[in-house]
């Protein structure tokens, strides 16, 4: 039986309501044309689907890491914070320390270091650290200084000794060998110490900061047994030094002599 033409696909449209029926007749290579471009539309679609899956995983990492940057950017910001208040503690220790642990100046009009509860040895050589009681001769800081008020006597407000402007926490040093009768702390005075030198000698320092002497032990001259501060009635930073003879007040420059 030989072939009678193309085959074709005839679709009818037939209406419910009884109108004109309609017919469609496609050939089947346009069958097969059309479902070769529904195919690859399809692929179009999927691929199109699957890249905007891609791209917004893609986004979603974007803005993980734009949250770990911000969170990496807060915590160096606190990491500097604390190094430096690191810092900031390392050099109020390094202050304390070296507070607590004074360091011997070159030459010899330096100061020695406290001896807690201890006394200068015997036989110890003339001069700076001398043994025993000894006349206070010597100027009662480790640095000049600025004089600010000398004795007064006699008038009103008299004041019975030196103020001495000086920074906080400078050495304070025995003007002479001797004992201290007295460490405590005064409404005017602040902080103080009080040293007997013998033969009716005695010296008073006033407004420190820090005692570093503890009462009956004995000194040498030149030795640390204060820090200068502005404790009790005081308006800056200074030592208030008295020189005692028998009770009585005496001008101290009259025995001691303010370095150059």
């Amino acid at each position: 039986m030989s072939p009678l033409g193309p085959r074709d696909l005839t679709i009818m449209v037939v209406p419910d309501d009884g109108s004109v029926t309609r017919s469609y007749r496609l050939t089947y290579r346009r069958l097969r044309i059309l479902m070769v471009v529904g195919f690859m539309a399809g692929i179009m679609f999927v691929g199109m689907a699957g890249s905007w899956w891609y791209l917004s995983a893609r986004a979603s990492q974007v803005r993980d890491l734009e949250v770990r940057l911000e969170a990496m950017g807060r915590e160096q910001v606190r990491l500097e914070a604390i190094a430096a208040d690191l810092a900031l503690a390392e050099a109020q220790y390094a202050r304390l320390r070296a507070l607590l642990v004074p360091r011997l100046p070159r030459g010899g009009g330096g100061i020695w270091p406290p001896l807690l509860g201890g006394s200068a040895s015997e036989g110890e050589s003339e001069g700076v650290g001398v043994g025993g009681a000894t006349i206070p001769n010597v100027w009662p800081l480790s640095e000049k200084g600025l004089i600010t008020q000398g004795l007064l006597q006699g008038v009103e407000g008299d004041h019975p000794g030196l103020d001495i402007a000086v920074q906080t926490d400078s050495y304070v040093r025995a003007a002479g060998g001797g004992k201290v009768v007295e460490v405590g702390t005064d409404e005017v005075y602040g902080l103080f110490v009080v040293i007997d030198h013998g033969e009716g000698y005695s010296t008073v320092y006033a407004h420190t900061s820090a005692q570093v002497v503890e009462q009956g032990q004995q000194v040498r001259e030149r030795e640390v047994i204060a820090l200068s501060g502005s404790s009790g009635q005081s308006t800056a930073p200074h030592l208030h030094f008295e020189i005692l003879l028998n009770g009585n007040a005496l001008d101290p420059l009259t025995m001691v002599e303010q370095p150059n």
